[in-house]
């Protein structure tokens, strides 16, 4: 009897003590849920909020960052040598111009192929563009639209790349071109008209300035509209042009032309003001070539080349420009013209150009 109730006892010792520690679980179970709770609504949202604090911080370097590069071009874009009663900057910081912009080029070839006369010449169909620049303090982003070539009816290549300042500037012109229509003559002989596709001209074209009178005279006030011309002024200009050309023509005779040329000279820029607002520009750079060469082939018959003074490549500008309040419009034309060679064996004229017409606003 006294078995059964020391066992009895110890049965009810380890129930009370498993219930006993069942009951410290739950309890740390709950203050642990209660933890999690309390970390759930306080220290997840303080991280967030540290999150969000950090990515503010970030912006606003960020921010600071970019302001301070901006005052840093505003500076600059300020600071220029310029003698501000004749020329300006505009008093804002953002220009936006569309334009409209048409080019052609021809390439006439007269002189003697064994002993007889002839003369040719060909032209390229005009190129048509549609083109938006957008400037930011003197920093200008281009994109240039051709409609014939989207609806697949012009298949020609043409890379134009200026740059304009005060001081000095240049054009490069890179051109493939297969859409070249012409006439080739021989004296005593039917003229011959050739059709599209019969010739294909790839040329490269740089020529660069350096204007003497730049704190007064502004090619960018013209070209570019990041400058405006207060007072008429001109300057003597410093030239040097360079060209680089192949022309091949396969019709009834084939006929294989290469060209390398560069020159350098002088010329003569004006910006004239008759009225408050409006500007004409007028500049020729005339250079001389200073080294040449160029090969003939036409039938497998080489036509001599021989450097003949003077031998000229000419760069012309022109523009007109009319201010009204924030907003701008105007028509401005680049010409090149290259002649070389000797009407007595051969003689080479080429040209190109491009007219725009532009209308913007600054704000």
């Amino acid at each position: 009897m006294f078995i059964k109730n020391t066992k009895s006892t110890i049965k009810l010792q380890i129930v009370h003590y498993l219930c006993d520690v069942m009951r410290r679980v739950w309890y740390i179970a709950r203050l642990m849920g209660l933890i999690a709770l309390l970390y759930a609504g306080v220290a997840i949202p303080l991280h967030a909020q540290s999150q969000r604090v950090q990515q503010l911080r970030e912006r606003l370097h960020q921010n600071e960052r970019i302001h301070r590069n901006d005052s840093l071009l505003t500076e600059r874009y300020h600071r220029s040598r310029i003698d501000t009663m004749y020329i300006t900057r505009p008093p804002t910081k953002w220009t936006v111009t569309g334009r409209i912009n048409v080019s052609g080029a021809k390439l006439e070839m007269e002189g003697k192929q064994m002993g007889t006369p002839f003369k040719s010449e060909m032209k390229a169909d005009y190129k048509s563009t549609l083109s938006v620049a957008v400037n930011y303090l003197g920093v200008t982003v281009s994109m240039a639209l051709n409609p014939a070539k989207l609806l697949g009816k012009y298949k020609d290549f043409e890379l134009n790349l200026n740059s304009y300042s005060n001081r000095w500037g240049f054009d490069f012109i890179y051109q493939n071109a297969r859409n070249f229509t012409g006439w080739h003559q021989a004296q005593g002989a039917p003229r011959m008209e050739l059709p599209p596709g019969a010739m294909t001209l790839k040329s490269l074209n740089l020529n660069a300035y350096y204007a003497f009178n730049y704190r007064r005279y502004s090619y960018p006030a013209a070209f570019t509209q990041s400058y405006i011309q207060r007072r008429s002024a001109g300057s003597f200009l410093l030239a040097a042009s360079g060209q680089g050309q192949k022309t091949e023509t396969h019709a009834n005779y084939q006929s294989l032309l290469k060209v390398t040329n560069i020159g350098i000279g002088a010329g003569y820029g004006y910006n004239w003001v008759p009225f408050r607002d409006w500007l004409f520009h007028i500049s020729a750079l005339p250079t001389f070539i200073i080294y040449s060469h160029a090969s003939l082939t036409v039938n497998d018959e080489r036509i001599p080349l021989n450097y003949h003074f003077p031998e000229v490549i000419i760069t012309g500008r022109g523009a007109i420009i009319r201010q009204i309040g924030n907003k701008f419009v105007g028509i401005t034309m680049v010409y090149n013209f290259t002649n070389i060679g000797d009407k007595d064996l051969l003689t080479i004229q080429n040209t190109k150009w491009r007219t725009r017409l532009l209308m913007g606003f600054r704000f």
